[in-house]
């Protein structure tokens, strides 16, 4: 999902009386909003597919599950992120979060540096947050970066199962990949299919 940059500064109060007027969503960042384009069909798919995943897992459990459309305040930044999950109280304000446990980002060619570097290290101040979550949109891979190993990275590919130890449950990266359509995707599902029919 691609930046426009507005070369206007602005203070949180203007960015979020300007966000209930606006028909195109902006993120905030030191000052300076930036509107959103729209994504793609794999970043939708993905985007979606681990928000159902997470959302099924945690019926019954004191959290929720939110999508794009949800802001994230981080300090005087705002961001959209592709999918959190709040648990217990968060602030009162209907029209943005602040203590996700989990954040994921699908990563696109015009934001994957600033989602790799400067927003993550600005959400990891989140005392809250545990995960962090970044979902490759061209190939089966996920990077993982947990507080519990220090915000150490780990990688998930087609066939693996990501552990949210924050939230005591599992999700298999082959359901975050419902659906996508890309060459890891599609040589997966071939073996599969291969397997599958020499058992049978």
């Amino acid at each position: 999902m691609a930046l426009q940059h507005a070369h206007r500064h602005i203070n949180p109060e203007e960015y979020l009386q300007g966000e209930l007027a606006s028909e195109i969503k902006h993120q905030l960042i030191d000052g300076e909003a930036y509107a959103m384009t729209g994504a793609s069909e794999n970043h939708n798919l993905l985007a979606g597919n681990i928000f159902s995943e997470l959302r099924n897992c945690l019926k019954g459990k004191p959290c929720r599950t939110f999508m794009a459309d949800m802001k994230l305040r981080v300090a005087d930044d705002f961001f959209y992120p592709d999918a959190m999950v709040v648990c217990g109280e968060d602030n009162e304000n209907d029209y943005y979060k602040t203590s996700p446990v989990i954040i994921v980002e699908v990563l696109s060619k015009t934001t994957r540096k600033f989602d790799q570097s400067a927003k993550r290290l600005r959400c990891q101040a989140i005392p809250t947050l545990e995960e962090y979550l970044l979902i490759e949109q061209d190939k089966g891979e996920i990077q993982v970066f947990s507080r519990r190993d220090s915000w150490q990275s780990f990688y998930y590919y087609l066939g693996d199962k990501i552990n949210f130890r924050s939230l005591d449950i599992t999700v298999a990266v082959e359901d975050i990949y419902y659906q996508v359509n890309n060459e890891d995707v599609l040589a997966f599902l071939q073996q599969k299919q291969q397997a599958d029919q020499q058992l049978g």
